[in-house]
């Protein structure tokens, strides 16, 4: 055996448990600390934050009498309060029997229904705070695309014809009139896919009549994630010469050759700065959320499309950025349960559902695309647990929060042997639904 040979994989891995590790370790941290600061405000003590479970590998007490760790397995965390038995925050009655009534005030259990419900509430809450925080750093930070067609920075194209100039106003196309980014991109669409096209432009205050490219060429703007072409070996900016040996012009002319091949090996000519190489990827049959709702699957190689040049970009302020961010979030949250409800009901294929080993996957591609992609990530997933968490699930804050509910309706808590029970119901679905996740991580 070629041990040498393996360390490559080696390092994919560590690579990849790291980014993992990071991802997890953040979102967790937010999560918990939402728990621990709206509990803390609320007048409960916690006696232990916790990043990750089993052996302490750090920790100190604060002033307050609250320790701080972290622990050798890094798959989550808990904020244990006074009063709980465990980190679940199953009551520990022989502790509360004990305390005086101020001291019981500190507690989990013994606070009011209020400020238990918005302990608990905190912890998703602040997930999806601090996914919202972070899409609005990035609108504000990278910008928002002018929704004037302007030319920007040019990307190389292989034997493009090219007489545009960054900062040209494009006017037409093939005489088509254009106005806006969406008009470009409709123009694009309607046109006949050719090696190079006219623009009407205003360049320093003239008008002119130029050739320049297909104005969406076949070229990789992004690689999608768990695609044929990442696993290919393939990079953003690459640009197909030609499939199955049909030179090809236009982004457009791609989904229809891939779509033939009904999953079956497609030849590509890549040229990627100033070389050409040869690449065979097999589609992949995947469920596309459609605008209007729903689900459409196709069979798909995992590239992104975008024009021969980049949009110059605006700097919002924060009253833009933060509904536009909000939005954002509230998309993720609309997807998830479309996504879920057409799983169940049989639509899309349960391979949609990705467990720890789908989500290390995901954590290690997009740290090596980049840090700004890996923090997008992380704001993403930030969002998916948090959503995760209010599922009435018991054992999740979700589950918590019905309990609750059920309390401020009756006027007392629900039966300890009846939680009990249901909590172990809980752990048991929880359990199940990683185990099928896992699954689907293997086979799929």
């Amino acid at each position: 055996m070629d041990l040498l040979g393996l360390l490559p994989g080696f390092g994919n891995l560590f690579f990849t448990l790291a980014a993992f590790v990071v991802a997890l370790s953040v979102i967790v941290a937010v999560h918990e600390y939402g728990h621990y600061i709206v509990g803390r405000w609320s007048g409960i003590h916690a006696e232990v934050f916790s990043i990750g479970f089993g052996p302490v590998l750090y920790s100190r007490i604060d002033r307050r009498g609250t320790r701080w760790q972290v622990a050798a397995l890094p798959f989550g965390g808990y904020v244990k309060f006074l009063g709980d038995s465990n980190a679940a925050s199953g009551a520990d009655e022989e502790a509360m029997s004990r305390m005086d009534q101020a001291e019981r005030r500190r507690s989990m259990h013994g606070a009011p229904l209020w400020a238990r419900s918005a302990t608990v509430a905190a912890g998703p809450l602040f997930n999806f705070a601090f996914s919202i925080l972070v899409f609005a750093l990035f609108l504000g930070i990278r910008g928002i695309a002018e929704d004037t067609p302007v030319v920007g920075e040019i990307h190389p194209l292989p034997a493009a014809v090219q007489e545009l100039r960054p900062g040209d106003r494009i006017l037409a196309i093939e005489g088509n009139e254009v106005e806006t980014l969406a008009d470009f991109f409709r123009v694009a669409a309607e046109l006949d896919p050719a090696p190079a096209v006219t623009y009407t432009v205003e360049r320093e205050g003239r008008v002119a009549v130029l050739d320049g490219p297909f104005p969406v060429p076949p070229r990789a703007a992004g690689i999608s994630l768990n695609s044929a072409a990442r696993d290919a070996g393939m990079q953003a900016g690459d640009v197909i010469l030609a499939v199955e040996e049909t030179p090809v012009h236009a982004f457009s002319e791609l989904p229809p050759i891939v779509g033939a091949a009904e999953g079956g090996p497609v030849d590509l000519r890549v040229w990627r700065g100033g070389a050409e190489i040869d690449l065979t990827l097999t589609p992949r049959r995947t469920d596309l959320p459609r605008p209007e709702g729903g689900f459409e699957t196709r069979w798909l190689i995992g590239l992104e499309s975008g024009a021969f040049f980049e949009h110059p970009v605006r700097r919002p302020g924060p009253a833009e950025v933060l509904p536009m961010a909000a939005a954002q979030t509230w998309m993720v949250v609309a997807r998830s349960f479309d996504g879920l409800y057409h799983m169940v009901v049989g639509a899309i294929s349960t391979c949609n559902l990705s467990g720890p080993i789908g989500i290390a996957r995901v954590s290690g591609a997009m740290a090596s695309d980049g840090i700004w992609n890996f923090i997008w990530f992380i704001a993403v997933l930030s969002t998916a647990v948090g959503l995760l968490n209010l599922f009435p699930i018991p054992i999740l804050d979700g589950g918590h929060l019905v309990f609750h509910a059920y309390e401020a309706v009756t006027g007392r808590p629900p039966n300890e042997r009846v939680v009990g029970a249901l909590m172990t119901f809980g752990l048991v679905v929880i359990l199940s639904l990683m185990a099928f996740a896992v699954i689907n991580d293997i086979l799929c």
